[in-house]
């Protein structure tokens, strides 16, 4: 194989980004071969676009049955993500999937299992772990820089939308067609980056979601999480898409210093003896360590997107491993439905929960979820949000 096809199932905001970058060449060793939308005008479109250089289906059986495309990306609405990938690997086909792997662990967990059965490759689109910023910061807690983790703070409100863009399309924002809010659509970067960077998951999970607070929709976009985790470190976790200005802030305290992002910038506060060892030695009462705050100098964006389906490309082709498995995805599901489920129980919920409890916790918004759609099936223009969005 010298390239490989791509077929890309959901031409929506990221779908058509993903068919942008494989068309012009962005992607190396890489064609677009194929789409699949069960929308008739978005395939329209893309024929206006494309023509007769790529091959459409209304469906995505019809392209995975077709024998056109190496591998697939599935940019469609959350709920169909796991169902989509389980088939195009049967289909033998490797597998891409846009965030989130799933709506509920309960179906990612299948996803999962399909994929360790499967010799097909199976990856997820986690582009901002290609940050050179967040690399830095995984790698320096891996490495003991900061010593044994005591706390984490993340608050990313920077993810600001308006109504309009909740009215673009009858799936977003409801309980039946997207399965959550900001947790669901914006913030799994975040979620994804929170557990990798800091190397562990919570134990325990306390949130308070608050549904329709800034906008006219029934799903969260405003989240406040406490958690605990195994070693007795605590932390908290704000996401709303109703701020503006809002705030990107990650910052990480260890017994030997403080790591913190914000404002596009990476500063590492160290002590110079650790504070346990500090606080069982030091005999003056009043008093600190010796800091020093220091600038790591490192390039904040990367590759993004475009790195992920290069890594991906060249994983197929045997040249290089796979930078992030799709396996991987299950851990912010995780956060997220567990954030969900504390609100819903009013109460501390411990890790893991039960997969059954949460969906059928779900499944009882998703019948009171309006059925009626609340606008038009609008593509919107991603360029310029924070790595893209659906």
């Amino acid at each position: 194989m010298d390239k490989v096809r791509f077929g890309v199932i959901g031409v929506g905001n990221m779908g058509s980004e993903h068919c942008r970058w494989l068309f012009e060449g962005a992607i190396k060793d890489a064609v677009l071969a194929a789409i699949a939308d069960t929308n008739p005008a978005k395939l329209e479109a893309k024929k206006a676009l494309y023509g007769d250089k790529i091959s459409y289906f209304s469906t995505a059986e019809e392209l995975f049955a077709s024998g056109l495309c190496d591998a697939a990306i599935v940019a469609t609405p959350h709920y169909f993500h796991p169902p989509y990938v389980i088939q195009g690997l049967k289909a033998g086909l490797n597998m891409l999937c846009e965030k989130p792997a799933g709506v509920y662990t309960k179906q990612v967990k299948e996803m999962n299992t399909a994929a360790e059965k499967s010799d097909k490759l199976f990856a997820i689109m986690f582009n901002q772990r290609t940050n050179p910023i967040f690399k830095k910061m995984q790698q320096m807690v891996a490495d003991g820089e900061l010593g044994e983790v005591k706390r984490t703070s993340v608050i990313i409100t920077d993810w600001y939308r308006s109504q309009s863009y909740y009215d673009s399309g009858a799936w977003r924002a409801t309980w039946a067609g997207e399965g959550g809010g900001v947790l669901l659509n914006q913030a799994p970067h975040n979620l994804d980056l929170w557990q990798w960077i800091v190397g562990m998951m919570p134990s325990k999970i306390r949130a308070y979601c608050h549904f329709g607070k800034w906008h006219n929709i029934e799903v969260e976009d405003d989240v406040t999480a406490y958690v605990e985790y195994p070693n007795g470190a605590t932390g908290t976790f704000t996401t709303s898409t109703g701020d503006l200005p809002g705030s990107n802030r990650f910052e990480i305290l260890g017994d030997k210093g403080r790591l913190l992002f914000q404002d596009g910038k990476l500063t590492f506060c160290k002590l110079s003896v650790g504070e346990k060892e500090f606080s069982a030695t030091y005999k003056g009462g009043f008093g600190e360590p010796d800091k020093a705050l220091i600038p790591i100098e490192v390039e904040n964006g990367g590759p993004q997107h475009v790195g992920i389906l290069n890594n991906f490309t060249q994983a197929i082709l045997g040249n290089e491993k796979l930078f992030v498995s799709g396996t991987e995805g299950i851990k912010g599901v995780t956060l997220a439905n567990a954030m969900h489920l504390s609100t819903w129980l009013d109460k501390t919920i411990d890790l893991p929960f039960d997969d059954e409890l949460f969906y059928n916790e779900l499944q009882k918004r998703v019948a009171a979820s309006p059925k009626s759609a609340k606008g038009e099936d609008k593509v919107l223009n991603v360029s310029g949000t924070y790595g893209g969005s659906k």
